[in-house]
């Protein structure tokens, strides 16, 4: 069963990549680096500010904080535990890959810009609803941002559904807190 998964992952990673050029790969890693979202991100913490006042802001920043790094961690606990090495250091298919010179850490699953991006994601959009057409742009950039690991041939299509599974449940646990600690005072 792990095995006719894992070949579905490959075969899935050699078709999305089997779509690359140039113009594309020049799209793709200017999406996969995580700063180009902070005007977005920045865009949403303005909203967030007006709708909520000062205090109950500063209190959403820094649960904003507390909830990527534990996001973030949680990737590196599974990817030290599972020990799944990214497609481009896979001796298995890395030589099946599309050179692009861009491959970073050593392991993969699961992926943590798929985490990080779909957990801010969740928490913002259940806390502001007000602002959905706003957020509907933001599920895009976490779209393409986890997309975007896979078309470099640095994650397999599995790491982003499950970082983007475990990011949607740290964003609906922090949003569920922060509605009972902070909104309902």
């Amino acid at each position: 069963m792990i095995e006719t998964i894992h070949q579905f992952d490959r075969s899935l990673l050699l078709w999305v990549q089997g779509f690359g050029s140039p113009s594309l790969d020049v799209f793709w890693l200017f999406i996969t680096k995580k700063e180009n979202g902070w005007p977005l991100y920045l865009l949403i913490l303005i909203f967030s500010q007006r709708y909520l006042g000062w205090r109950n802001f500063g209190l959403l920043v820094v649960s904003t904080v507390v909830l990527i790094t534990i996001s973030d961690q949680m990737t590196n606990l599974f990817k030290e535990g599972f020990m799944r090495l990214r497609p481009c250091h896979d001796p298995e298919i890395s030589s099946l890959l599309r050179p692009l010179n861009y491959c970073g850490g050593k392991f993969s699953f699961y992926s943590g810009h798929a985490s990080n991006g779909f957990a801010s994601v969740t928490f913002f959009a259940l806390l502001l609803k007000r602002f959905h057409k706003a957020f509907l742009l933001l599920f895009i950039w976490a779209t393409l941002l986890a997309f975007s690991r896979v078309y470099l041939g640095v994650h397999y299509p599995s790491d982003i559904v499950v970082g983007a599974v475990f990011g949607t449940l740290w964003g609906i646990l922090f949003a569920m807190a922060y509605r009972k600690w902070v909104l309902s005072e």
